[in-house]
């Protein structure tokens, strides 16, 4: 193992999370884990560093991304251990990928729309490693407003779209009433899926992030209903609904003042 106290701050974190997953001497903990041990982990500390982002402070911007870091770095281990890659291979990889889709930066492209260049050579590599349809390569583990919406914007690249926002404002209207007429839970469960698809797809019409669009509401709800909880003296519990509206009430009429 390198000195630490020399070593690159990249080599330095290397070399700490081989010792750590070292058999000999290493932490048992980390020695146990695997790629989907750790998936979830990863999934969390992006969302830390996107809450961190919110918040504005660089220092914790810092120390989020750090802990982001760190789970590349567990990951490119555990394939080093298991004969896969390594590190730089994943490093190699992303350079790769960066300088293939900028060729307007990196090669001999003219720069013309970036954004439909950038879109094209991403359709040019799914068709490659296989993809046969335009919603190929959407990740199933991301949330699903936004896969929803990423879904959505696929099918629009090839046409399948609604040429203005009423079409959109409709599908709600026509979703909310199969809803309603839904016969059992499954039904419903279906039919509340695709109500929330529409909207999704309304908010898209809109110019609006419906993911977040939703993260910011529920922070708003948050804010509210703590601002509530105060007016009551801490606790809602034992108000009846319209004790409980009038605080609600009260709590947006002083947001706007």
């Amino acid at each position: 193992m390198p000195d630490l106290a020399t070593a690159s701050p990249i080599d330095r974190l290397l070399a700490i999370m081989r010792q750590l997953r070292n058999p000999d001497g290493g932490c048992e903990w980390d020695l146990a884990q695997d790629f989907s041990t750790i998936a979830p982990y990863t999934i969390e500390e992006a969302y830390e560093v996107s809450d961190a982002i919110a918040g504005g402070d660089p220092a914790v911007i810092c120390d989020e991304l750090g802990d982001l870091l760190l789970q590349v770095v567990f990951h490119s281990q555990i394939a080093t251990d298991d004969g896969l890659f390594g590190f730089d291979d994943v490093a190699n990889a992303i350079s790769d990928k960066m300088e293939r889709r900028h060729p307007h930066i990196f090669g001999d492209a003219h720069t013309g729309d970036v954004r439909e260049q950038w879109e094209q050579i991403k359709a040019a590599e799914r068709a490659a490693d296989g993809a046969s349809s335009a919603l190929d390569g959407v990740a199933l583990s991301l949330p699903a407003l936004l896969r929803a919406q990423k879904l959505q914007g696929r099918a629009a690249r090839v046409g399948f779209d609604w040429p203005d926002i009423d079409g959109p404002r409709a599908k709600i209207d026509e979703e909310l009433a199969e809803v309603a007429g839904a016969n059992d839970a499954a039904e419903r469960h279906e039919e509340v899926g695709d109500l929330l698809f529409a909207v999704v797809n309304y908010a898209s019409k809109l110019g609006v992030d419906a993911e977040s669009a939703l993260r910011d509401a529920n922070l708003k709800f948050e804010r509210r209903f703590a601002a509530m909880e105060d007016r009551a003296g801490g606790s809602l519990a034992g108000l009846s609904l319209d004790e409980q509206e009038n605080h609600w009430v009260a709590v947006k009429t002083a947001e706007r003042l």
